[in-house]
C-alpha cells in the first residue's frame, strides 16, 4: 500500500458562511472541528488582537497542519486536541463563559479520507481502522469480527440507513470464518458481493460500500451521540445574539441538528436563521465536489431570561 501526498482540504460553503455570520473583531470563536484551519482562517482574518479563537479536533495531523495555518492570525488562538462533546469543560478550565459563535464541520476532511492509516476509504486499500482519533480503543476491524450478525445488520442499518444491512451482516460473518477481515478492500468486496454489484461499471452512482463505510465509521467514533451532546451544550455557552452553524453531510447529521434548532425555537432558546439548510451552488460544486452533499443550518441565542 502506497502513500499518497498531502492533500489539500477546501472548506466547504465558506462564502455562504462569510455572508450569514459577521464576527465583531473582539469575539470569541469555537471550530469544533477544526481540521486543516480553513474555516477557522476564514473567521479569524476578521479578529483583533481581542478576539479568541478556540480550536477543537481530536487528530493531531489536523491540529499540526491548523497550526501552520493559523501561526499569522493577529487574535489569541487555542488548540485543543479533544472532541467536541467536551466543549463546555474545556472552555471552563480555560476560563472562558460565552461565546459568540461556535461552528462544526462535520464532514471528513480529504487529507484524512487519503491517509493510509485511518482506513476510512474504500477507493484504496488501507488497514481497516476508522479512528478519528487514535486514543479510542475500537476500531472498525474489530467490529466487523467481534459483533454478532444482528448487531452488525443493526448497526448498518441504523448509522448507514442500508436497507440491506441484513445482507451485508451476513456476507460479513460469512467471509470472516475463513479469514479476519482487516483492510478496506476486503470490507468493500464483502459490500459489492452482497449488494451484487461491481465496483467499477455499476449503474448506481454511490459505490455499494459507501453506507456500510459510513455507519462503521459513525460507529468507531461516536459522531452522533457527541453530535448531541454539543447541541445540547451549545445553549449554556452562547452569549445572547451569538449564534451557532453546523455543516453535516448526510441525513442521520442534518435531521438531529434540525430538530435540535426546532426543540430550542418552540422553548424560546434559538431563533433559527436557515429556513431551509443552505447548499453549495453549481459553482462550488464544481471547484469542490465534496461540497454537493452538505446542508449547512444556523441558529442564534435568544436572550437568556
Amino acid at each position: 500500500m502506497e502513500s499518497v501526498g498531502p492533500v489539500k482540504h477546501v472548506p466547504v460553503l465558506a462564502r455562504t458562511l462569510a455572508e450569514r455570520i459577521i464576527l465583531s473583531q473582539d469575539a470569541v470563536m469555537v471550530d469544533a472541528t477544526v481540521g486543516q484551519g480553513g474555516h477557522s482562517y476564514l473567521f479569524g482574518q476578521n479578529l483583533g488582537k481581542n478576539g479568541r479563537l478556540i480550536c477543537f479536533d481530536v487528530n493531531e495531523d489536523s491540529l499540526r497542519s491548523a497550526r501552520e495555518k493559523l501561526k499569522d492570525l493577529e487574535c489569541e488562538v487555542l488548540f485543543v486536541r479533544e472532541n467536541f462533546s467536551q466543549l463546555k469543560p474545556v472552555l471552563e478550565k480555560n476560563g472562558i463563559d460565552k461565546v459568540d459563535f461556535i461552528f462544526a464541520d462535520l464532514g471528513v476532511s480529504s487529507a484524512q479520507l487519503a491517509d493510509i492509516s485511518s482506513g476510512l476509504s474504500f477507493q484504496q486499500n488501507m488497514p481497516l481502522d476508522m479512528r478519528l482519533d487514535k486514543r479510542l480503543k475500537t476500531t472498525a476491524a474489530d467490529i466487523v469480527n467481534r459483533t454478532d450478525e444482528k448487531s452488525l445488520a443493526d448497526i448498518i442499518y441504523k448509522y448507514g440507513e442500508d436497507r440491506a444491512s441484513r445482507r451485508i451482516a451476513r456476507f460479513i460473518v460469512s467471509a470472516r470464518q475463513s479469514e479476519k477481515i482487516t483492510t478496506t478492500a476486503q470490507l468493500s468486496s464483502i459490500a459489492c458481493k452482497a449488494l451484487g454489484q461491481r465496483a467499477k461499471g455499476r449503474r448506481s452512482k454511490i459505490h455499494p460500500a459507501t453506507r456500510t463505510f459510513q455507519a462503521l465509521r459513525v460507529a468507531v467514533n461516536n459522531e452522533l451521540e457527541n453530535l448531541e451532546v454539543l447541541l445540547q451544550t451549545a445553549p449554556d455557552i452562547l452569549k445572547a445574539g451569538g449564534e451557532i452553524a453546523v455543516i453535516s453531510f448526510h441525513s442521520l447529521e442534518d435531521r438531529i441538528v434540525k430538530y435540535d434548532f426546532r426543540e430550542k425555537k418552540a422553548d424560546g432558546i434559538y431563533e433559527i436563521m436557515t429556513k431551509k439548510p443552505l447548499i453549495a451552488d453549481r459553482e462550488e460544486i464544481v471547484e469542490n465536489p465534496r461540497a454537493r452533499s452538505a446542508k449547512l443550518r444556523i441558529a442564534r441565542r435568544c436572550e437568556i431570561s
